[in-house]
């Protein structure tokens, strides 16, 4: 690590990026390894006291900072095997790290996250069967990504996907997916199955789109497909025809101008409501 005296005859901002980068690099091996050596602690104490001298600081960041130094002060040394002093350890750096690229002036990218490596259990996964969705041209790998973990989250049996969808296996996709893409059984259709012919036990349609019946009051089947559509165009006249002469059309009720949902959000929250009424 750069000296702290070298670290202070640093430009302001070549200091914070520095600072930044030194943070983020022991926050990932706390990740990765669990490990986080006893000089560090007391590197970063002495850093913390530097960055709250600095009068361009607001002083909502400066408590930020001084909070996240008392870890550092009264934690144990992080290469242990308490999980919650380890958090511990992580939170005070994560806290750093952010404040210091805020000051930057550089935002937090979602593929810049630093997260648990390990693999997931597929074993230990419930599932509820006939519990499937359809993703109708989702064009952005983050949102599928992002229904692709609360797919695996509320129990889903199998996610189709259309041809025009994006690629599950997408990095970006995979990133907000958070392994799940490998937890939930996913086939991905050459054809539309609302034109031609639809595969084995593609049946029983409702879709999620404005128009249809409120949440509160829509009978969720034992056996289905949820329709999802494109984030620009909704479902496909196609497909709501099909749900339209099957389970119907479902709606999420908003109080806002906008009048919508992101749609990997709309999601969620309808797959939330279908696990408990399968519980119930």
């Amino acid at each position: 690590m750069i000296s702290l005296h070298k670290l202070i005859q640093l430009p302001r901002s070549q200091r914070l990026r520095k600072a930044a980068s030194l943070v983020r690099n022991a926050e990932h091996r706390l990740v990765v390894t669990g490990q986080l050596y006893a000089e560090e602690s007391e590197y970063f104490c002495s850093l913390i006291e530097i960055l709250a001298e600095d009068e361009k600081l607001p002083s909502i960041k400066v408590e930020a900072l001084k909070s996240a130094q008392k870890v550092f002060i009264s934690a144990a040394p992080a290469n242990t095997e308490d999980e919650a002093v380890k958090m511990k350890f992580r939170r005070a750096l994560n806290t750093i790290h952010h404040v210091l690229l805020t000051e930057t002036g550089r935002n937090q990218a979602d593929w810049d996250f630093i997260e648990s490596s390990g693999a997931l259990d597929k074993s230990k996964r419930y599932s509820f069967s006939g519990m499937q969705v359809y993703f109708e041209d989702i064009r952005s790998p983050f949102n599928v990504g992002s229904m692709f973990r609360a797919a695996e989250s509320f129990g889903v049996e199998k996610i189709w996907l259309s041809s025009l969808c994006a690629d599950p296996r997408h990095k970006r996709a995979e990133r907000s997916a958070m392994g799940c893409v490998d937890l939930v059984s996913w086939e991905q259709l050459r054809h539309d199955p609302f034109v031609d012919r639809a595969p084995e036990g593609f049946a029983n349609f409702f879709a999620l789109e404005t128009g249809g019946t409120p949440l509160a009051e829509f009978h969720f089947p034992q056996r289905g497909i949820l329709i999802a559509g494109s984030e620009e165009l909704g479902v496909s006249p196609a497909a709501l025809a099909a749900a339209d002469t099957s389970l119907g059309r479902i709606s999420i009720p908003v109080c806002g101008v906008k009048g919508s949902l992101n749609v990997s959000v709309a999601f969620g929250i309808v797959m939330q409501a279908w696990a408990s009424a399968l519980i119930t």
